[in-house]
């Protein structure tokens, strides 16, 4: 099969999972995604065979909708959880049992919005090189991953996906984003995915201290793999920005006050920012800027 009809199948199979509304179906998708791309032979199962082998999947749950993601704006996703503005988010103390379960869900709420962005990003910008859409797959295949250890978690606890309410920060900055794949790269993995480099390390030490080792270990994986997708946007980033002619810098302030993009404050990840492709100059820059 050419090249160019193994991305296109690729693409088709993005944007069908992108539209599955059930967390399951989405992953179960998204490992097929894992597995063609393990193909050496480039062989390729069409999207009506996939929609074929998912009937009768199982855990299904009566929470999804049966919306298969008809418009190009709003990826599939489940009835539950309720999206309510951050404010509304109740603080919750990780010393209980139930602190430590929102917590865990609200990861597994970022991982399942990290899918969705994935797939996004890999069958969006078709007029992007096939090693695009290889690479955004490729995340996709981890951050499905990632979502189905937490929620395994969340699970082994009494507790799973969408039993707490969840906001929908990460997916608002996608749909700023969606017709400009130089600002989609420069604000979701360069700043909203790169902020949880600089929070996970904290709240494993606070996982720590109440003795859930687990839920720590657990972010760890999460963290180490965080750094290639980090990385991998800012490859993107300054590629982009080198085909266009822009300074990438200026460019990354520029668009970040455009988008009202939440600026770097606080205690960072510097050796993680590092190993992702920023420099110390760049993070001294964005630390002062106002």
């Amino acid at each position: 099969m050419a090249a160019d009809e193994s991305i296109a199948q690729l693409r088709k199979l993005a944007r069908q999972a992108w539209a599955l509304p059930e967390p399951n179906d989405k992953c179960a998708i998204v490992d097929r995604i894992a597995k063609q791309l393990a193909q050496p032979s480039g062989r390729f199962v069409s999207s009506e065979q996939e929609c074929r082998g998912l009937e009768g999947a199982p855990d299904r749950t009566p929470m999804c909708s049966d919306a298969s993601g008809g418009s190009d704006d709003v990826p599939g996703r489940p009835l539950q959880p309720r999206l309510v503005q951050p404010a509304q988010l109740p603080q919750r103390s990780m010393a209980s049992a139930e602190g430590r379960a929102a917590l865990l869900h609200a990861i597994a709420h970022i991982e399942f919005n990290a899918v969705n962005l994935a797939l996004d990003a890999a069958w969006r910008f078709e007029r992007m090189p096939a090693q695009f859409c290889l690479d955004w797959l490729s995340v996709a295949v981890d951050e499905a991953r990632h979502f189905m250890m937490i929620e395994g978690l969340l699970r082994s606890r009494g507790y799973r996906y969408g039993d707490f309410d969840a906001h929908d920060g990460l997916w608002e900055m996608a749909e700023r984003t969606r017709g400009d794949v130089l600002e989609r790269m420069a604000l979701v993995p360069r700043v909203l995915e790169a902020r949880g480099l600089d929070a996970t390390p904290q709240i494993q030490a606070k996982l720590r201290q109440v003795g859930d080792q687990q839920a720590a270990d657990a972010l760890e994986v999460i963290l180490r793999e965080e750094v290639r997708h980090v990385a991998l946007g800012n490859r993107w980033f300054e590629t982009l920005c080198a085909e266009r002619g822009v300074q990438p810098r200026a460019f990354f302030l520029q668009v970040m006050r455009t988008h009202r993009a939440p600026r770097l404050r606080g205690r960072i990840n510097r050796e993680a920012r590092i190993a992702a492709g920023f420099s110390d100059s760049e993070l001294d820059e964005l630390l002062a800027s106002p």
